[in-house]
């Protein structure tokens, strides 16, 4: 861990290619402005090669050194992650279930001086997320398991079709599947106003193909994705490599902490912090989930 801690933000991010630190220059506004653009149009856009090359492969041993620690359980759920006995009615594509077998490794369970933790909690970048979505400032979650997590796909596992609970999201593939695991997602297939079952269904159904685009992700991309309004996946993982990506979770206001449900189901516990928040969750819309 020392020589992570020696390497500075320029060393880990292309700044030439994303300066970070001057975001009001030229290269800086031409970046943010093509970002904003593809997340208005198509709910997400990916910055290619983030992440300097030298740089890779140490963040891929860091991640798959920390992927054994993953919480795995193989469930029955639902694209919105509500209770698959729930009360709905025909035809609704909550009644459609599949099997997730997806994992993640907790906030606690990632080191502080870890190329992803540095990386997270740098007001520089920090700021330049905020900037690409068009928001005055972001807040690390306050929740300890959740905000910056690992999230490992084994191979002949799948993360099924589902929506965020948070309206974006930023993540970094570090580990590829030799076949399988593509992101697929269907732009603002929801809005806050409208859940737009018709189509959710015909995707879940498979005629949907219309709907769906599909990302051809590399190690070091970052992707920055509005994941509340778009239904998403990805693809069963073949191989014998699993799928490592990580994910930074930031919110609009300070003091956010994930439910007691949604907290063990992710992580299989929770902590004092998840029981004494629990009920004081605010919805900044109406939809399923």
């Amino acid at each position: 861990m020392s020589t992570l801690q020696a390497i500075t933000l320029d060393q880990v991010v292309d700044t030439a290619r994303y300066p970070l630190s001057d975001l009001d220059g030229a290269e800086g506004q031409a970046v943010m402005s093509r970002a904003r653009r593809e997340l208005h149009t198509l709910g997400c856009t990916v910055l290619p090669d983030f992440i300097r090359p030298a740089l890779r492969e140490v963040l891929r041993e860091e991640c798959a050194a920390l992927a054994p620690q993953a919480h795995f359980e193989t469930e029955t759920v639902n694209v919105y992650n509500i209770p698959v006995d729930s009360r709905l009615p025909e035809g609704h594509p909550g009644r459609r279930t599949f099997r997730r077998g997806n994992a993640f490794v907790a906030r606690d369970r990632i080191p502080e001086a870890s190329l992803l933790s540095r990386l997270y909690s740098h007001r520089a970048f920090q700021d330049f997320i905020a900037r690409c979505f068009g928001l005055p400032g972001l807040h690390e979650l306050a929740d300890p398991l959740s905000g910056l997590v690992l999230n490992v796909v084994e191979p002949g596992m799948e993360h099924p079709w589902h929506f965020d609970t948070n309206e974006f999201t930023v993540s970094m593939l570090t580990q590829q599947a030799p076949t399988g695991g593509v992101f697929e997602y269907c732009p603002n297939i929801r809005s806050a106003d409208d859940e737009n079952f018709g189509d959710v269904l015909d995707v879940l159904d498979g005629r949907g193909e219309r709907l769906i685009r599909r990302l051809p992700l590399h190690p070091g991309d970052l992707q920055l994705f509005k994941g509340r309004y778009a239904l998403h996946r990805v693809s069963p993982v073949r191989g014998e490599t699993a799928r490592h990506s990580a994910i930074f979770a930031y919110s609009r206001r300070p003091g956010v902490i994930g439910s007691v449900a949604r907290t063990r189901q992710l992580f299989g516990r929770v902590l004092p912090a998840h029981l004494a928040a629990e009920g004081r969750a605010v919805r900044g819309d109406r939809l399923l989930d």
